[in-house]
């Protein structure tokens, strides 16, 4: 059992989770700690059938080193997913002017190592890339990037599915159809 967390300091980020089936602020390492259900949102920039991955920073608090989706992250108390999802891509990847579409909405519940668990329910995002978009990454969020076809990563995660975070792999294994419909239809 875990034991309880002292009250957040008042740097420590508040994000959106489920207390006693009640939605309130929490602190972000206590909701971790405690493996409480909470909000989430994903983004999913294509360039046609590539998607931009990041290699997460090694300073991140979980997951570091991991590639993951273009950019995830937790929505600020009160803060609309969208406009959630705009704000990460500016900040962690300097991405301007892309205002990705809602796809799906997933929840998942996954060990992320150092006694930490992501339980998310989570917004899902896709926007298109213009040729010749900006990628600027943040260097205490994102180490590296690279654009890769979908299904290549998706056998990539399937080959080595260490190098992945685990909302990764569970998008790409459980989820890809209703994420990518349209992408996945044409194949």
């Amino acid at each position: 059992m875990n034991a309880p967390m002292s009250p957040p300091t008042s740097a420590e980020e508040m994000i959106p989770a489920w207390v006693d089936g009640r939605l309130q602020p929490v602190g972000k390492l206590e909701v971790h700690v405690k493996g409480l259900r909470h909000k989430a949102v994903s983004v999913f920039v294509l360039e046609g059938r590539r998607v931009l991955v990041q290699q997460r920073a090694l300073a991140k608090y979980h997951t570091p080193g991991l590639w993951a989706n273009t950019c995830c992250t937790h929505p600020r108390w009160d803060e609309d997913p969208a406009a959630c999802a705009v704000r990460r891509l500016r900040e962690e990847l300097g991405i301007e002017g892309l205002f990705p579409a809602f796809a799906d909405r997933v929840e998942y519940r996954a060990d992320v190592g150092g006694g930490l668990v992501e339980h998310e329910l989570v917004d899902i995002f896709v926007a298109e890339a213009p040729p010749g978009l900006r990628v600027a990454p943040a260097p205490d969020e994102v180490m590296a990037v690279r654009w890769v076809d979908l299904y290549d990563l998706s056998a990539e995660v399937l080959r080595n599915p260490e190098r992945f975070t685990p909302w990764l792999r569970i998008y790409l294994s459980e989820h890809m159809d209703r994420i990518f419909g349209s992408l996945v239809a044409g194949r």
